[in-house]
């Protein structure tokens, strides 16, 4: 009976121990070796204009989306499809990604894909004339020229420079003068 009532003092002791193993700030964050304003290098410059580690954009899924796009060059958009997707499960947060991925569901005609995958990088990336570009040619394929126009006009207003926008733009001009039926 002492023996059991010795081990749960140990390891009552152990874990009151361990607990105390993690310095937090008040509000829950834990620091790191960050410099502060004011403090200098070995060689007595300032830390200020120095990149550190939180400074760098890196995200999970950038390797995923390199990877993606060369597929996506390269015309096999069902691997960059695949791989964008993996690029969505690793960062769901990745704009880039989603677009990527409704641009290779558009490409395979799945085109209840592309609009759930534009509408959640519409929500990360906002109506960016890349946006705009893609869901026009989204419309384009489907053969809505309409709503293509739209959005193409809505790139070209963000982006009167762009080429891709301007050649979009021609290609609608010429898909609308040679209907095929």
């Amino acid at each position: 009976m002492m023996r059991p009532m010795r081990l749960a003092a140990i390891a009552s002791l152990l874990v009151v121990m361990l607990s105390g193993c993690q310095t937090a700030d008040s509000n829950g964050v834990v620091r790191t070796n960050e410099p502060s304003k004011g403090d200098v290098t070995a060689f007595g410059d300032a830390f200020d204009g120095l990149k550190t580690v939180s400074d760098v954009e890196y995200y999970a899924s950038d390797q995923a989306v390199a990877e993606a796009k060369n597929q996506f060059r390269a015309e096999n958009y069902g691997n960059a499809g695949a791989l964008f997707y993996k690029a969505t499960q690793l960062a769901p947060n990745d704009g880039v990604a989603w677009l990527g991925l409704a641009a290779c569901s558009d490409r395979i005609r799945r085109f209840d894909l592309s609009d759930r995958a534009y509408a959640r990088a519409f929500k990360l990336v906002g109506g960016t004339p890349e946006y705009y570009n893609n869901v026009g040619y989204s419309y384009l394929l489907r053969g809505k020229l309409q709503d293509a126009r739209s959005n193409f006009l809505k790139a070209y207003e963000l982006a009167p420079n762009d080429p891709t926008v301007a050649n979009n733009l021609k290609l609608l001009s010429s898909s609308v003068k040679n209907l095929e039926r």
